[in-house]
């Protein structure tokens, strides 16, 4: 392998998608990879993306990319119901594959994709990237550490504004068959990173609702009917016996943004952020016996992304490239705190978003296998 790490991105754009906010600056800037390949639907929007980020080829065809020879990696950042087909051709043409998250439109297209990895002995990580959030995993060693003793209470809220409008290119996430909504995205991120701070769940009770029913389609001055949900309310016991609750909404106006406090016998820790904790940056406070809330600074160990990465979006997808990287050099993820989130970790996420959605379908309380 060269000593960069040939990288193909499918969905490149030259403005506006998450791979034009995110992952395309998070990749110039780093020293890990050369951005060897970009791939769009047409030849003349991937030659545009080829010049604007300067990579050396351009496709039209994820599977003519996933073949060539000049490709070691893959990159696959584009709509939640197109992620597994070329994630799919990517490992079985033998390439170790970064997919956003969720891995698939259902659990059994990321169960066969991680299934198909772990065959093939590739790298395949999910971009559940509040996991690489340096205040995020600051918290973790801290808990693990015993700085808030034995947790016992965690309290988690997410509340965005929007929820009235959509402009066009995003109304098709009206429908919730396609994957792409408040309990698979925003809910997924924000409980996956309370899973990874605080620990898994044991069992839970849910409340999923449609609280908006239409949307306002910008571009078409028009409203749609709209079947996502747009409120997910969780009550549930973790396996270390904590109580939680995660209240993660799209709302109309002046959303307070993201809060997760973890309470403990001796202390208590404090993450928020302006936006959900894979997208912004977040900072930590906290408290141990009666003393008030202070700040807690985030070691530098925990800051990997390439120095040149530019601030916002792209700094938890540079985080996550910095792991990735790693682990194909090594052929495996490190464990421990700074773990690369794989294709297995997706699976799990995917079987809790579904618990989720039986509980609240039944009505019933649902325990966690």
């Amino acid at each position: 392998m060269a000593e960069k790490i040939r990288l193909g991105l499918i969905g490149a754009s030259v403005a506006g998608t998450w791979s034009a906010r995110a992952h395309l600056p998070a990749l110039r800037a780093s020293g890990d990879f050369e951005l060897a390949a970009v791939c769009t639907t047409r030849a003349d929007s991937a030659e545009a993306a080829r010049q604007a980020w300067g990579a050396r080829l351009a496709f039209d065809d994820y599977r003519a990319m996933v073949a060539s020879s000049d490709i070691d990696a893959v990159a696959v950042v584009v709509r939640v119901p197109s992620h597994y087909a070329p994630a799919k051709a990517a490992l079985a043409a033998g390439k170790h594959v970064y997919c956003e998250w969720p891995l698939g439109r259902t659990t059994a297209e990321a169960e066969e994709l991680a299934a198909l990895a772990r065959a093939n002995r590739l790298v395949a990580a999910v971009g559940l990237q509040a996991r690489a959030n340096p205040a995020l995993l600051h918290a973790k060693e801290l808990i693990e550490n015993g700085f808030i003793g034995e947790p016992l209470a965690v309290r988690v809220g997410l509340l965005r504004e929007g929820v009235l409008t959509r402009p066009s290119h995003r109304t098709w996430q009206r429908d919730a068959e396609l994957g792409a909504n408040t309990l698979t995205i925003a809910f997924g991120h924000t409980v996956d990173a309370m899973r990874f701070v605080v620990g898994e769940i044991a069992r839970l009770s849910a409340v999923v609702a449609t609280e908006v029913k239409q949307w306002l389609d910008t571009g078409a001055n028009a409203l749609v009917d709209v079947t996502s949900p747009d409120n997910v309310l969780v009550s549930a016991q973790l396996v270390n016996g904590a109580v939680a609750s995660v209240h993660v909404a799209a709302i109309p106006y002046a959303g307070s943004g993201y809060r997760m406090e973890v309470y403990g016998r001796d202390g208590t820790l404090v993450a928020e952020g302006a936006d959900s904790p894979q997208l912004s940056a977040v900072s930590l406070s906290g408290a141990q016996r009666g003393n008030a809330l202070t700040a807690v600074p985030i070691p530098e160990r925990f800051r990997f992304a390439a120095a040149a990465t530019p601030a916002g979006e792209p700094v938890n997808v540079g985080q996550m490239y910095a792991l990735f990287a790693r682990a194909i050099r090594e052929r495996a993820s490190r464990p421990g705190a700074h773990a690369l989130p794989d294709f297995d970790t997706a699976v799990e996420l995917h079987r809790l978003v579904d618990a989720v959605k039986r509980a609240a379908d039944s009505g019933r309380e649902t325990s966690i296998a």
